[in-house]
């Protein structure tokens, strides 16, 4: 029997000796070493972990829950102003703290703010939920909230790793070589953002897509004027270079983060999945912690990969405070729980950049599933 290690393509799960055991619901998997007696139905490991996160949850303040990824996205904020003066230094080292603040600020306010947004995360209101995900999806980032909402929580969530749904294809580009994807295309991301929320306003109602426009646009005039009234840039094309290159500063582990945590691991046909903790527990992988992406990406997106995807709907901080128990739930259950290097991760894409990205992932086969 061989499960999917850190970079594995492949899963075969059998099983060996079923023995009296309980029987599994349709797409159940067995895990690696478990023995059959020891398995309950998966609704039942799902609601036992559920239980033992929920009384974390509840047991936790409002700081905790939201209040310490809110000061992270407000201390960005208040960061702003010191970005934009020190790109009015002629000197080298000042221009270049304006440039890394702005560019982290950035970063913070549309991969963390826009991610924890999407998923209501940031409050406990539905209708602040709403006004916070234009804020940060449409203002900050250029960006559709109706698209970016379905794409991601209803499709990349609901269906992670399921081929032709949610496996992370839309990160792909196969016409592109290893090196041109990897480490020439992210610089693109800002272009390409706005031009992509463009395409897809064709599938959104019209008052939507006149918000988001008018969201859009205030968000990159803003940026613009700031850059040429309060930093002094002489020209509009000096100033549209700067806001290319502080908003591509951290494109490249966004790129990065967004393909090695899913792609590479097991891939699932649509009628052949596992359930919710077997699927997630499979097809996701959680990255060391590192204290600039922490900041700038949240913790949902670098160490506790595997934890968002099985609650969603925590913040960052809750994430990391729930992942001893996920991770020691998970390995106690005799479940994969998928972790690797970002170097790691980066020199597979590379040497395994055709069979990744460009051709067609295998689908796992869910052997002596009844």
């Amino acid at each position: 029997r061989s499960t999917a290690a850190p970079g594995g393509s492949r899963t075969d799960v059998m099983a060996e000796d079923r023995g009296p055991g309980p029987a599994l619901d349709d797409g159940d998997v067995i895990p690696r070493g478990a023995p059959q007696r020891a398995w309950e139905p998966e609704e039942a490991l799902m609601t036992e972990l559920s239980d033992l996160v929920q009384k974390v949850v509840k047991s936790s303040s409002w700081w905790e829950r939201h209040g310490v990824d809110i000061s992270i996205l407000a201390c960005s904020f208040l960061l702003l102003p010191a970005g934009f003066l020190c790109l009015r230094s002629a000197q080298a080292i000042p221009f270049l703290a304006g440039v890394l603040t702005l560019g982290v600020v950035h970063h913070t306010l549309t991969v963390k703010g826009s991610h924890l947004a999407s998923h209501n995360a940031l409050t406990e209101s539905k209708s602040w939920g709403k006004v916070w995900a234009i804020f940060f999806i449409e203002l900050c980032s250029a960006f559709t909230v109706e698209q970016a909402t379905y794409n991601h929580v209803k499709i990349h969530h609901g269906y992670t790793n399921i081929i032709g749904l949610g496996d992370s294809s839309t990160w792909k580009l196969p016409f592109l070589n290893r090196y041109v994807y990897m480490f020439i295309a992210p610089l693109a991301v800002p272009i390409l953002t706005p031009l992509v929320a463009l395409d897809l306003l064709r599938n959104v109602e019209w008052k939507a897509a006149l918000r988001t426009l008018c969201c859009m646009f205030l968000g990159l005039y803003c940026h613009y004027w700031l850059l040429l009234h309060v930093s002094g840039f002489q020209s509009p094309w000096s100033a549209l270079l700067c806001m290319l290159l502080t908003r591509s500063l951290l494109a490249h582990p966004y790129i990065h983060v967004n393909i090695f945590q899913h792609i590479g691991l097991p891939m699932f046909a649509a009628d052949r999945k596992p359930k919710r903790i077997h699927l997630m527990s499979l097809g996701v992988l959680n990255l060391p912690r590192n204290a600039l992406l922490d900041w700038s990406f949240g913790h949902s997106l670098i160490s506790c990969h595997v934890e968002h995807h099985l609650f969603p709907s925590l913040s960052d901080n809750m994430c990391l405070k729930i992942k001893p128990i996920v991770s020691q739930y998970l390995k106690q259950k005799k479940l994969p729980y998928n972790e690797d290097t970002y170097s790691s991760r980066l020199w597979l894409f590379l040497q395994r950049y055709e069979e990744l990205m460009v051709h067609a992932p295998p689908i796992t086969e869910l052997v002596g599933i009844q």
